[in-house]
């Protein structure tokens, strides 16, 4: 963006949740390209980037922030919520952009401290002289300091709202926007379908676990099938117990519920333990008590 025409620019205050939204959004594009980048070695031998992966991310960070910082003062997250950096050291409220010094410094910070943090754990993390352990030591020391510091800033930041970071705030540069925000209309419809929506669904979720789909389902198919009448007739007995009510096969190891159908022994037993209100999908009847079959049936009537 040209001086001249940012100078005519009024300051507009960033909101928080803006700038920490750009911040999310540049860690994600910079996971999103070198996730890109290293697919393009999958079909080499592994390990090949791990030598060199502190000098690769700072190469794509440096051209990233060539087309960013450097040519257009903000982020890609910035750039995507209309916001852009302001140079805060000069004394002019009317837009100013950043200096070379700061693009400079804001590289050698984010990119360069970054590569340095990660170069010097690889450099002295298997060095065992006393001289590298000092060293090794102080770098971590002064890391911690760093994360500290950064831990403060972010709670200023939370207080007052401008430098989301320790970098902008060293350097000077504030985040703005480009454009003023005009007031958006809230569609009242939109919201009230929303609302009722998510409310019904709610409403289902608690619901659902409390139907039981298993009885449900029988007393269903108990209407859909003609209800068989109750007949002491031997002949009728035998007819009912020649196939299972659920399984449709031989009954094995006969019993009743103290209806006039018979059920296997496993096919009852596991229903029931299922459904302690478990009914008779053929009649509807309850479960009075589990009883093995009395009536003796020859196998004889099974080619009857």
């Amino acid at each position: 963006m040209a001086s001249s025409i940012g100078n005519e620019k009024s300051v507009n205050p960033v909101l928080r949740i803006s700038q920490l939204d750009a911040l999310e959004l540049n860690k994600a594009l910079e996971q999103l390209v070198w996730s890109q980048f290293t697919s393009c070695f999958h079909g080499f031998k592994p390990g090949v980037l791990a030598h060199f992966e502190p000098e690769v991310k700072a190469f794509l960070c440096l051209i990233l922030w060539k087309f960013t910082i450097y040519s257009k003062n903000a982020t890609v997250g910035q750039a995507i919520l209309n916001i852009q950096y302001k140079n805060n050291l000069s004394q002019t409220e009317k837009y100013q952009p950043l200096s070379k010094h700061q693009k400079l410094w804001y590289l050698i910070f984010t990119v360069g401290g970054r590569w340095l943090e990660e170069r010097c754990y690889d450099l002295f993390s298997n060095r065992q002289q006393q001289s590298f352990c000092k060293i090794k030591s102080y770098i971590s020391f002064a890391s911690g300091l760093l994360k500290l510091c950064g831990l403060l800033n972010f709670l200023i930041f939370l207080r007052k709202g401008t430098f989301a970071t320790l970098t902008e705030r060293i350097l000077g540069i504030r985040s703005v926007f480009c454009k003023p925000q005009s007031v958006r209309q809230i569609g009242f419809e939109y919201m009230n379908r929303e609302l009722l929506w998510h409310g019904f669904a709610e409403f289902l979720i608690y619901l659902l676990p409390l139907i039981n789909v298993q009885k449900l389902k029988l007393k269903i198919s108990s209407w859909c099938l003609p209800i068989t009448s109750l007949s002491n007739s031997e002949n009728t007995l035998a007819a009912h117990c020649r196939e299972c009510s659920l399984c449709g096969e031989w009954p094995t190891m006969p019993h009743t519920i103290g209806c006039p159908h018979v059920f296997c022994y496993y096919c009852i037993k596991s229903n029931f333990l299922f459904d302690m209100y478990f009914t008779c999908p053929k009649c509807g009847s309850e479960v009075h008590n589990l009883q093995p079959l009395k009536y003796k049936i020859e196998m004889t009537e099974l080619h009857v």
